[in-house]
């Protein structure tokens, strides 16, 4: 093991194997199935199943499936898609649900042993008689109910008497604690709500922060690993199994979230774009699902790059999505196949090449793979060039075409423009030029220096393309997230392309010369932008 790439959560796991606290290591990731995951969610794949993968031990995959209002199948489904996506296998797979047994027993055991009791009090009551940091929070008037009492009224609700919100059981554990978590935490509620898995079984569920310490010593989880905002629940972590008698107890270590520019973090916030139809859904190519990620055309590798380059850090950080993008821009170059394609076609007219002939053309399939190859492209008359490849008044050092301006066709010929057309609104609707003979890429002729290559398409058998072109969706900021969506993060514009694009099977990445990477979405030719060429992150 390279000591050199290990982090504060893998220390800890080397002093504990070797002082023979724990000889196997297991790890978990227990996502609630209310929603896709997100990149922040890629973040705890990779520590979970690269610690997995470090120490040659298991990681289970367990669906937090103890809300069963909010909780789909759909989700479920998603969610083991994406991990196999990225690479991962689970050990074990279970639900939340599985425990519900066992949760019960655990607690009724707190119940006759006094740590636990049935409460009246309102959610928005607990809430406000929970105190504040400074001031110590009020007992219920039903915290001091006997134990005959408590374990008749939690039976009852097991069984359906009670409403939802009428009662729930509270963890009985010390009003003044500086901790708020452990100021008598609400550990079951009643929820008549149908569960995916048990039906109608149960009316009453545990809250996450008692069910989830009882899976992980269960399933003999050795190192319970997950995000900041879990810091200050550990102490009633570590009291559930130590008051529900579990030996040995499984450890909880927090590591900072993913914090991202231009992204928001949050299931409720993405489902309410998908609700609004602000985007296509929740595998939309704009947000950072992981789903919305495969769709844009990230790869598995670039997204454990980035999470390798990010690292494992004890304190939140914001991170920079260009660190993202490169990640995403280098995988693609070494592996992303080359074509050319004009978004926005102006007609380029070779008026002293013969009517009527074809040549065949090569491109590099990729200049960074060894033994790669080229693909050949048809060359004749009528070709199409970018719009912005043209100008009849450039600009200082304008090094593409223009009024007899002289540049190379990547791959062909270099030509010297003769002329142009215009529609009746003066509007450039052709160009016109000359091939220069013997400067056909390969040729002796080919060595003539010119300071412009420009790309282009064959008009006799290019194929037409839609391409979907992204901005970010999520302007930085602060404020409501809705005031920074940026309602124009879709162009969509209609291109032209070698015919290779099209004979390319749906998924297929490329790099478009000059453009960018995209990645071919359906059959119809539609693709979508991955990310740009341009890299704006500067590595340290």
């Amino acid at each position: 093991m390279d000591d050199s790439t290990k982090n504060f959560i893998e220390d800890i796991i080397d002093e504990e194997l070797a002082s023979g606290k724990v000889s196997e290591i297991i790890t978990r990731f227990p996502p609630e199935p209310n929603g896709y995951l997100h990149i922040g969610h890629a973040k705890a794949l990779c520590i979970n199943f690269g610690i997995k993968e470090r120490y040659h031990g298991k990681c289970n995959l367990r669906f937090d499936d103890t809300n069963p209002a909010k909780e789909d199948v759909e989700y479920m489904e998603s969610i083991k898609e994406d991990i196999k996506w990225l690479g991962f296998e689970w050990d074990g797979l279970y639900n939340a649900s599985d425990y519900f047994e066992k949760m019960y027993e655990c607690a009724v055991k707190l119940i006759k042993e006094g740590k636990a009791y049935v409460c009246d009090l309102s959610a928005e009551q607990i809430s406000l008689t929970r105190g504040t940091f400074n001031e110590p929070g009020t007992p219920s008037p039903n915290r001091n109910r006997s134990v005959e009492e408590n374990l008749d009224l939690f039976e009852r609700m097991r069984a359906g008497e009670f409403a939802d919100g009428e009662k729930v059981l509270r963890a009985k554990i010390d009003m003044a604690s500086p901790n708020i978590n452990m100021r008598d935490p609400v550990i079951y509620r009643i929820s008549h709500a149908t569960h995916p898995h048990t039906g109608n079984k149960w009316c009453i569920y545990p809250m996450y922060d008692f069910a989830h310490p009882i899976e992980d010593a269960v399933e003999g989880i050795t190192h319970s690993l997950c995000s900041l905002e879990f810091e200050n629940h550990r102490p009633l972590y570590d009291w559930v199994t130590e008051n529900c008698g579990f030996d040995p107890r499984p450890r909880q270590i927090e590591f900072a979230r993913l914090n991202l520019t231009h992204a928001v973090m949050s299931k409720r916030f993405i489902k309410r774009l998908v609700d609004e139809k602000i985007v296509w859904g929740w595998d939309d190519p704009r947000l950072l699902t992981l789903s919305g990620i495969r769709e844009r055309g990230y790869t598995p590798a670039s997204i454990k790059d980035f999470c390798a380059r990010i690292g494992v850090a004890k304190a939140d950080s914001l991170v920079d999505i260009s660190i993202l993008e490169h990640c995403v821009r280098e995988d693609l170059n070494n592996h992303a196949q080359r074509a050319m394609v004009v978004t926005k076609p102006l007609k380029l007219v070779i008026d002293n090449y013969p009517e009527g002939k074809t040549e065949q053309m090569y491109i590099e399939n990729n200049p960074q793979q060894e033994g790669a190859g080229y693909h050949e492209v048809g060359f004749s008359k009528e070709l199409y060039i970018e719009q912005e490849d043209f100008s009849v008044e450039p600009p200082p050092k304008y090094f593409r075409l223009k009024p007899d301006g002289i540049v190379r066709l990547k791959g062909a010929y270099i030509i010297k423009c003769t002329g142009f057309d215009t529609d009746s609104k003066g509007n450039v609707i052709a160009v016109h030029a000359d091939y220069l003979e013997g400067t056909r890429s390969g040729e002796e002729g080919a060595n003539m220096k010119v300071k412009g290559t420009i790309h282009w398409v064959n008009a006799s058998d290019c194929v037409d393309v839609t391409l979907n072109m992204f901005d970010y969706l999520i302007e930085d900021g602060d404020g409501d997230y809705m005031d920074r969506v940026n309602r124009n993060s879709l162009t969509v514009l209609h291109g032209k392309a070698e015919r290779l694009v099209a004979d390319a099977p749906v998924h297929t990445r490329f790099q478009f010369l000059r453009q960018g990477y995209f990645i071919k979405r359906n059959e119809r030719n539609e693709f979508n932008s991955i990310v740009g060429l341009k890299d704006s992150f500067k590595a340290r």
